[in-house]
């Protein structure tokens, strides 16, 4: 006569597992679609911090616009969740592909984005309001409370610590989101056989198994769909792409030769990159007598690298860049590698992955010549490389009579910008002079030599250079009256004004439609 209720029992005890156990999956899925959504945006829109500013405060907005819309569900509660869950896997699932092929093909990307991130955001600001709905009978309600919210903020931290940690470098975006929407589905399967008899629609079973399937499908063709995503963003055949926690790296080849793409922004071009390269190191490599402890920040393709092993003079070359991957492609794929000259596969030259900014801190060599190859300062965490803060450091680490060399963005299109980061290497306590070189890819793009002393007369340049001689050297150092320099604010870590002044005058050219399709080189 027992056993009836037991076995009663013992089923509610496997329902109400069930439904906790999907309050830890949907947090985490749920955080995941938002990390997704901020990445992504990063990556093709850049500026991390507004575009991860912006896509979890709409998120947030969003899901709680999904708990206000909870309250107009009354009846059927088990089958309204199942399809949720159902929309939700389906919805954040597809989010990487939606956005990737969006970007490539809308005009108006950013409205695409921000609806799509609306969406999740209120389907998942359904679900927890449901979940609390139907455990109600199952605890009291200060217990029901305590045990939901402890598990959702469970699954925000594993989601948080998984997503940089194994998700970007080891996934990748595509197939992170397939997955997830695919654990989101399985929620609603296995809610759709635990609570089979409450539901009692098997077409929501139906649709529950198909929607799984899909997801199953994309992340199995994930890199296939990555590969026809990048195909349709860049104009040449993609021939390496690379997911680092740092960056997307990707390589294409066609007429205008190998080029390299950091997070969708060009960086170089093997066509005219000598060029860049050239000025970058040998007006400022000339001017020191004895160059022998050279240290390179940034510039992990090894093309400076490249440059300054011309000169004989060199006797050792540190390069510190963030990312391994980076280096190791430069140094080990064969196709790249011989853009360097396998400069980085030289005795004299020693690979450091490090940040750069805390290297300069804690490094106490003195070098005799310094080059920073940086990405523009486009965001805050680039903004923090071009601080007075930086520039102190680089001067602790320079000999008397050194000096450093500078990429320093575009004095065309963005004036204020170049004209800051002189003014900011100048309030370190360095002696600051710019200059400028055209390099066809890019237009005009500036450098600044930073020294404790003035800068001597440029000895001979090294044999076989491509672009630099020494009547071109001297043209270098004068600016027509469009470049020349403008009243500008000095780059500090309180103020990180040179961001804004790199945006503002970056976005002025886009708008007048010069701009090249992967993006600015820096």
């Amino acid at each position: 006569m027992n056993e009836q209720p037991a076995e009663s029992a013992g089923l509610a005890g496997a329902r109400t597992g069930v439904l906790l156990i999907a309050v830890f999956t949907i947090a985490t899925c749920g955080l995941i679609y938002e990390l997704l959504a901020g990445t992504i945006a990063s990556y093709l829109l850049g500026d991390s911090v507004t575009q991860f500013s912006t896509v979890i405060g709409v998120y947030l907005f969003s899901m709680g616009v999904g708990s206000y819309l909870s309250r107009y569900f009354q009846r059927d509660l088990i089958a309204r969740f199942i399809e949720i869950e159902i929309l939700v896997g389906l919805v954040g699932g597809l989010s990487s592909p939606v956005l990737f092929f969006a970007f490539g093909e809308v005009a108006v990307f950013r409205v695409v984005l921000y609806a799509w991130v609306t969406v999740t955001g209120v389907l998942v600001g359904l679900e927890i309001p449901f979940l609390i709905r139907i455990l109600k009978d199952e605890f009291p309600l200060h217990d029901l409370v305590s045990r939901v919210l402890s598990l959702d903020y469970l699954g925000a931290l594993a989601a948080s610590l998984l997503f940089p940690l194994w998700l970007v470098p080891q996934v990748g975006l595509m197939r992170s989101s397939f997955v997830f929407g695919g654990l989101n589905v399985l929620v609603a399967v296995w809610t759709c056989h635990v609570f089979r008899r409450q539901h009692g629609r098997p077409r929501l079973t139906a649709q529950a198994y198909a929607a799984l399937g899909v997801l199953v499908l994309g992340a199995v063709f994930s890199d296939d769909l990555v590969d026809w995503s990048e195909r349709r963003l860049y104009d040449d055949p993609v021939v390496l792409s690379r997911t680092s926690p740092y960056q997307r790296i990707v390589l294409t080849r066609g007429d205008g030769g190998v080029q390299l793409f950091l997070d969708g922004n060009l960086q170089l071009s093997s066509l005219d990159e000598y060029r860049y390269h050239e000025a970058l190191v040998h007006p400022g490599l000339a001017s020191v007598r004895d160059p022998r402890r050279v240290l390179v920040l940034g510039g992990g393709d090894g093309m400076a690298v490249r440059e300054i092993l011309k000169d004989d003079r060199v006797e050792a070359v540190t390069l510190v860049d963030l990312d391994p991957l980076m280096t190791d492609i430069f140094r080990d794929h064969e196709a790249v590698a011989a853009l360097n000259d396998y400069a980085l596969r030289s005795p004299r030259v020693a690979v450091v992955n490090a940040d750069a900014f805390v290297q300069l801190e804690t490094d106490a060599t003195r070098y005799d010549f310094i080059v920073v190859d940086f990405p523009d300062p486009r965001t805050y965490s680039l903004g923090k490389l071009y601080t007075t803060t930086f520039y102190r450091r680089l001067r602790d680490r320079l000999n008397p009579g050194g000096v450093a060399a500078l990429q320093s963005t575009s004095p065309l299109v963005s004036r204020q910008a170049f004209w800051c980061i002189v003014e900011t290497v100048r309030a370190a306590g360095l002696r600051a002079v710019p200059y400028h070189a055209p390099v066809p890819t890019f237009g005009e793009w500036g450098y600044v030599l930073a020294s404790h002393e003035p800068l001597p007369a440029p000895g001979a340049f090294p044999p076989g250079l491509r672009f630099l001689t020494a009547g071109i050297a001297e043209t270098l150092f004068t600016f027509p009256a469009d470049m020349g320099a403008v009243p500008v604010e000095v780059n500090q870590l309180n103020n990180q004004i040179l961001v804004q002044y790199h945006a503002a005058g970056w976005e002025r050219y886009a708008r007048g439609g010069s701009g090249t399709r992967g993006g600015a080189r820096r």
